[in-house]
Formats: C-alpha cells, sequence, structure tokens
C-alpha cells in the first residue's frame, strides 16, 4: 500500500499576499518576519534584498522546500529596512533572540564550531559541544575540530581525575553518605586505572575535586599549563627506563594537549583581535560607526560627521573601555552567538577589515576611511 503526502492549504491567501509583497517591498537591506493566524512570528529571516528574497518564497515548492512550508503556515509577512547587509545580520539575531520562532534553527547558522564545556556544582564535568543554550556551564573556545578538542579533554580528565560519566550520574562525597551503608565501588574502570577520582562512589574529598575542576578551568583560560608538566614527567621517565611503548602513548597524550592548548591561544587571540571601531557603508549613504570589543557590538550609532557628534561617541567609547572584561578565554552563552557572527562577518568579507580603525587610534583623531 502506497502512503501519499496530505498537502495542508494555506492559512492566508497567497495570491493577495505576494501582489502585497510586489507592490510594497524594497531593494533594501532588512530583516522579515513571517506571521502565523495567532500572530505569533514563526520564521525570521535576513535579506541584502528583502523584496527579491519574500518573492522567493512564493516560487518554492511545497511541501518539499522549507520556504514554502514556512509560507504555507504564515498568515501574514512583515518587514524593517537597515542600513546595510551587516546590519541585517545583527538585527535579524536580536530579534531571532527575542521571538525564538519555531522555524529558526541554530539562530539560522551552520555551526561549524565546537565549545568546551565545564559545568558548575560540586562535581564539574567536562565536554565538548557544539550548542550554547545552556546557562549553567563556563563556554571556552570556539574550536573548528571537535573531534581534536574531545581528544585533549579526554587527557586532560585523566590527568585531573575528572568525571566523564553522564551528568546524571549521582555524586557522593565523603561524609555525605549513610554512616552505616556498605562501601561503594566506582561506577567505571577509571577509579582503577587511576584516571579519575570516584566521586561518583565518594571516594574523594569534595575540596579536592572542586581543586582539580578549578585547575582544568585555568588550564583553559590560558593562567596555567599544569598538568601538561605531568606528561612531559612521564614521557621522559618512559624514555629513560626505554620503555618506547609507554613513551610513545604518553607522546600521544602530550601533542593531544599541546594541540588544546594551541586552540584556546588561536581562540583567545581570534576573539581579542575583533577590537576596534568599524565603519559600515549604508545602502542609501546612511553609514553607520560600530564600537565592538572581543567580538561583541558594544555600541552603533549613525556614523558622526561634526565635532559634537564625535565628541558624543567619545564618551561612549570612554564608558565601554572603563568596563572590565570577562576572564580571559571565559565566554557567556548569551552572547556567543554574536561572536560567532562577527567572526564569520569579517572572515567572509576581508575588505570589511579596511574599514575599521583601532580604538586608541581614532581617540586621537585618526579618521575612519
Amino acid at each position: 500500500m502506497t502512503a501519499t503526502a496530505t498537502l495542508l492549504p494555506p492559512t492566508t491567501d497567497l495570491p493577495t499576499l505576494r501582489g502585497r509583497v510586489k507592490a510594497l517591498a524594497e531593494h533594501r537591506p532588512g530583516i522579515y518576519r513571517m506571521i502565523d493566524p495567532l500572530g505569533r512570528v514563526i520564521y525570521v529571516g535576513k535579506a541584502k534584498r528583502v523584496k527579491a528574497r519574500l518573492l522567493s518564497y512564493f516560487s518554492a515548492k511545497y511541501p518539499e522546500d522549507k520556504a514554502a512550508r514556512i509560507l504555507h503556515a504564515a498568515a501574514n509577512i512583515t518587514w524593517d529596512y537597515v542600513p546595510s547587509e551587516f546590519a541585517a545580520h545583527l538585527t535579524e539575531l536580536k530579534e531571532i533572540r527575542k521571538h525564538r520562532p519555531p522555524y529558526n534553527q541554530h539562530m539560522n547558522r551552520r555551526r561549524n564550531a565546537a565549545f568546551v564545556t565545564v559545568t558548575h556544582g560540586s562535581a564539574a564535568r567536562l565536554a565538548v559541544t557544539a550548542s550554547t543554550t545552556r546557562q549553567d556551564c563556563r563556554y571556552f573556545g570556539p574550536f573548528t575540530s571537535p573531534t581534536r578538542a574531545l581528544l585533549g579533554i579526554r587527557v586532560l580528565n585523566d590527568l585531573l581525575g575528572l568525571r566523564d560519566c553522564a551528568e546524571k550520574m549521582p555524586v557522593v562525597f565523603p561524609g555525605q553518605g549513610d554512616l552505616f551503608a556498605e562501601a561503594k565501588q566506582a561506577a567505571c574502570p577509571r577509579y582503577d586505572f587511576g584516571t579519575c577520582t570516584g566521586p561518583c562512589a565518594g571516594l574523594v574529598e569534595e575540596h579536592r575535586y572542586r581543586s582539580q575542576a578549578d585547575a582544568a578551568v585555568r588550564f583553559l583560560g590560558g593562567m596555567q599549563v599544569q598538568p601538561i608538566d605531568r606528561l612531559i614527567d612521564q614521557m621522559v621517565a618512559a624514555a629513560e627506563k626505554q620503555d618506547f611503548e609507554a613513551a610513545a602513548r604518553w607522546r600521544e597524550k602530550f601533542e593531544a594537549l599541546e594541540w588544546l592548548i594551541a586552540a584556546l591561544a588561536r581562540a583567545r587571540s581570534a576573539i581579542e583581535v575583533l577590537t576596534f571601531i568599524y565603519r559600515e557603508p549604508g545602502t542609501f549613504g546612511d553609514d553607520r560607526v560600530y564600537l565592538i570589543r572581543h567580538g561583541l557590538v558594544r555600541a552603533s550609532y549613525p556614523f558622526p560627521t561634526t565635532p559634537i557628534e564625535r565628541e558624543a561617541f567619545r564618551g561612549v567609547i570612554d564608558e565601554e573601555i572603563a568596563r572590565p572584561l570577562p576572564p580571559a578565554g571565559l565566554l557567556d552563552h548569551a552572547t556567543i552567538e554574536e561572536m560567532l557572527l562577527i567572526m564569520s562577518w569579517f572572515r567572509r568579507h576581508p575588505e570589511a577589515w579596511r574599514r575599521t580603525l583601532p580604538i586608541d587610534r581614532w581617540l586621537v583623531g585618526e579618521a575612519l576611511v
């Protein structure tokens, strides 16, 4: 028996909606919203030319194309214009954060980056993930190779004795359990191998485990290189004993951790270098100036053309640079998507770098191109 797909009718008069778009929309940068019959935003998109993008929805094939499925679920379309394509990217992200539309996935962006997370709590756990939605984690990265990041984290876990079990695994520290209960055994062989301190069985004190987890955070933040020194000692000791097989294993671990150190340093540098004043030309001459610091847009204003406007923007800059930055390498889950957007923009538009100027040079009066 052959199954046939049931095609749902659109929720609105598509020819009429198309006519409204054709008559009113313009070929300008902007963002648009697909609205369902209950008035909820179900999709937010951006476009370099709003009119062309919206009309493309009406030529998409239903139900094969996602664009057609979104249109069939919509009852209305609204749109706003912005000065430039860069502004459209930023506004789209802001709108997605605000409405959380069901048809938007991963902020409309392909996720090629991975992050190391460190959970909060008494028995912190390190992991590698592409998701940045959790609020109960500290994030480090981004990394371009999730596989190599995972190898490095496995070595770091082993050296510091941190757990890599499921988060739902119960954790108990000495003195927290039943004094008359039988002694527990570790849930996995890592404790017997000496690569986990066994918080699942009350085999490590809470303060000691926290200390090891804090060491991992300092390592990920670039504040210390330990425990890589232990790897070097073990590798040298094995070589001196002419145990070349063991030396090779320790060398593999060293290389995994060495890659992680280098990748973390590159990530921090990539974020730190995104600190400048950026001028973005507007499609209709409505240029804007952006204060970008550590990969985030801290302020945005019409490009200052008079001394008063320039002085006002200087006050915004002075206020921003007076604010302390977060610890090195530590990312805020709420701003990671914007940081990735900024990094991607300047990677895909190398010509945009010519319209940037270091903050200190702008403050002494140097002009932006």
